[in-house]
C-alpha cells in the first residue's frame, strides 16, 4: 500500500517526494514540496529583492533547488521579513560579511524570531532546519512571510476604499468581520459583476482564464489618473481554445500591468489555489480600482500596537482559525480556549460548542462558549477577571477582550521561565531581581526599579542585559547615549528588539514599546531574556 501511495504521489504533476532517508529530511518520514511553489517564491524573491546589494544570492534559478540553500545564512530570510512588514528588523544586527557557522545561526535566529513576531508560526521549526535548507519547512515559512505582506493593505483600516464592496443591508462591522482571502473574492466579484460574473473560489473557477481576462480588463489604468497611462487589455487571447495557450495569453495581458507574478499557465489551468490567490492578491495590490464611497463618512480605527503584538502572537502559536482582527475573530472563544491549552490550562472539550454555528440559537452557542472561558480563567487559571463576563467576549468589548488576552500572554511567557527554573513561581519581582543581578555580575551600570521605570526608555538596560547575556554581542558605538530625544530612543529601541530576537529571545513586543515604557510589554522583553540567559547558564 505504501508503495502504491508513493508511486501516485510522484505522479502529481509538479510534486516532488523528499524521502525520510534524505539529509534534508527528518528520519522516516515523508513530506512532498511543490514544485510551482518553488518556482513561484524564488521568482517573487528575485524580483522583490533584485536592488539589494546583501542579496548575493541572486537571481536564485527556479528551476532547481537553489532557493533551499539561499536561505541558508538567513539574510534573504531577514530582507524578505522586512519586505513583508517594513522595520521589523533592524538591518544593523543582521550579519553580513565573512559569516561563521555561528553568525550564521544568529541570522536565522533572528529571521525565526522576527517571523514569529509578525504571525508566522514557527513552532517546528528551527535554525538547524533552515541552514540544511529542508524544502517542505523552507517552503512553509516562505509562504507565511510572502502571505503578511500580500494580505497587509486587505483591511479596510488601512484602506477605506474597500467600503465600496459594501453589499446592501450590510455595515462597515459586517465588512471588517470578513478575512483577507474572503475582501480578495469580494473584490474580484465587484469588478466581475459589471460583465455579468461571479466566481466563488480561486481554484476551478479560475481554469479557463475568463474570470482573469475580464477582472484585468476592469481594472487596468483608463487614463483618468495624472501620470498613469491607459492600458488596452488584449481580449483576443479569450477566444483560444486550448486552455494553457489562453492563460498564456493573459498572463501576458497581465505583465502590462506589471502583475505577473506567482502564477504559470500550469498554475491557472491546474487551479492552484494558493497561487492564484497570490496573484489576485498582487492585482489588487497594484490596481485596486476602487474608491471610497462619497455618500458616507466614517472613520475606521486602526489596530493598536498592543492589539497588533496579541494578534502575532496567537498566530505564531498556530491558532485556528487564523485571527486577522483580534474582536471579531475571538467572539465564539474558540482561539481563547485553544490559548488555554498552550498555558496548560485543560479544556473540557466536550462543553464547547463547535462550529458551524446555525440557526437562531447560534449567538447562544458562542457566549456558552465565552462563559467557558472566563470559567476556566477564574476557576483554573486564577485569572482577575472581576467584571468580565462571556457576554463582553462575544460582543467584542475591547478592554475585557484585552484584559483576558494579555493574562494569557503574560502567563505563556511566565511558563517559560517556570520550565527553565527550579519550581520558583515567575513573576515581576523575580524578573527585576534576576535583571539587576545578572548586570551588576557583568558590571553593567543600568539597573531597572520596576516594568515602569523611564530609564527603560533609553533601551540602555535592555542592550546592557542582552550584552550581559552574550558578551560582545551589542556594538555600543551604535546606541545613542546623552540628552536623547525620541527619535533617538525609538533607534535605540529598534536596535535593542532586534539584538534580543538575534541571541535568541522570542520577543514580540514593538520597539515603540519600550520608548513608551509600556509596563506590560517590557515585562514580556526581559521575561524572554531571562529565559534565554538562563539557558546559556
Amino acid at each position: 500500500m505504501a508503495k502504491c501511495f508513493k508511486k501516485a504521489l510522484n505522479k502529481k504533476e509538479g510534486i516532488v517526494a523528499i524521502g525520510g532517508t534524505s539529509e534534508i529530511s527528518s528520519a522516516g518520514t515523508q513530506h512532498s514540496i511543490s514544485e510551482q511553489e518553488r518556482f513561484a517564491f524564488a521568482n517573487y524573491i528575485n524580483t522583490s529583492l533584485e536592488d539589494d546589494p546583501d542579496c548575493t544570492h541572486l537571481p536564485i534559478n527556479p528551476n532547481t533547488g537553489d532557493l533551499f540553500t539561499a536561505v541558508a545564512d538567513g539574510i534573504l530570510l531577514c530582507k524578505l521579513i522586512n519586505h513583508s512588514v517594513p522595520d521589523t528588523i533592524d538591518e544593523r544586527t543582521i550579519n553580513k560579511k565573512k559569516l561563521t557557522a555561528f553568525t550564521t545561526h544568529e541570522n536565522l535566529n533572528l529571521a525565526l524570531n522576527s517571523a514569529s513576531a509578525i504571525g508566522c508560526q514557527v513552532v517546528n521549526i528551527g535554525a538547524q532546519d533552515l541552514k540544511e535548507g529542508k524544502p517542505h519547512l523552507v517552503l512553509g515559512l516562505l509562504w507565511q512571510i510572502i502571505k503578511i505582506g500580500l494580505f497587509a493593505d486587505i483591511e479596510l483600516s488601512r484602506n477605506e476604499a474597500l467600503a465600496a464592496l459594501l453589499e446592501e443591508g450590510e455595515t462597515l462591522e459586517d465588512l471588517m468581520k470578513l478575512s483577507p482571502e474572503e475582501l480578495l473574492l469580494r473584490w474580484a466579484n465587484f469588478h466581475l459583476k459589471k460583465v455579468g460574473m461571479s466566481i466563488s473560489n480561486f481554484s476551478s473557477d479560475i481554469k479557463d482564464s475568463k474570470a482573469y481576462y475580464h477582472l484585468l480588463e476592469q481594472i487596468a489604468p483608463d487614463g483618468t489618473k495624472e501620470d498613469v497611462p491607459r492600458v488596452e487589455i488584449d481580449m483576443t487571447g479569450l477566444y483560444e481554445k486550448d486552455l494553457s495557450k489562453r492563460a498564456e495569453c493573459m498572463l501576458i495581458q497581465a505583465d502590462r500591468l506589471g502583475c505577473r507574478q506567482f502564477v504559470t499557465p500550469v498554475d491557472v489551468v491546474g487551479g492552484n489555489a494558493k497561487l492564484n490567490m497570490a496573484f489576485v492578491a498582487t492585482l489588487f495590490n497594484k490596481h485596486p480600482a476602487l474608491t471610497k464611497p462619497t455618500d458616507q463618512d466614517f472613520y475606521v480605527a486602526g489596530e493598536t500596537r498592543e492589539e497588533r503584538t496579541f494578534k502575532n502572537w496567537m498566530n505564531s502559536l498556530g491558532v485556528s482559525p487564523h485571527v486577522h482582527r483580534i474582536y471579531g475573530d475571538l467572539h465564539d472563544a474558540l482561539v481563547i480556549l485553544q490559548l488555554y491549552e498552550k498555558i496548560k490550562v485543560p479544556v473540557n472539550w466536550e462543553r464547547v460548542n463547535r462550529p458551524p454555528f446555525k440557526g437562531a440559537a447560534a449567538h447562544l452557542k458562542k457566549i456558552e462558549n465565552c462563559n467557558y472561558a472566563v470559567e476556566l480563567g477564574i476557576k483554573k487559571a486564577g485569572f482577575s477577571l472581576v467584571g468580565i463576563a462571556g457576554q463582553d467576549l462575544y460582543d467584542g468589548n475591547q478592554t475585557l477582550t484585552l484584559a483576558l488576552v494579555w493574562q494569557l500572554m503574560r502567563r505563556y511567557t511566565l511558563n517559560l521561565l517556570e520550565d527553565l527554573g527550579e519550581g520558583e513561581v515567575a513573576g515581576d519581582d523575580l524578573i527585576v531581581a534576576w535583571v539587576n543581578k545578572t548586570l551588576a555580575e557583568a558590571g553593567k551600570s543600568s539597573s531597572i526599579k520596576s516594568f515602569k521605570d523611564k530609564a527603560i526608555s533609553t533601551s540602555m538596560p535592555v542592550l546592557d542585559l542582552i550584552d550581559a547575556i552574550q558578551p560582545n554581542s551589542v556594538n555600543f558605538d551604535l546606541v545613542r547615549t546623552g540628552e536623547l530625544t525620541d527619535e533617538d530612543k525609538l533607534d535605540n529601541a529598534k536596535y535593542a528588539v532586534s539584538m534580543a530576537r538575534k541571541i535568541g529571545a522570542k520577543v514580540y513586543a514593538l520597539p515603540e514599546e519600550i520608548v513608551e515604557t509600556n509596563p506590560k510589554m517590557v515585562m514580556t522583553i526581559f521575561a524572554c531574556l531571562m529565559g534565554r540567559g538562563m539557558k546559556r547558564v
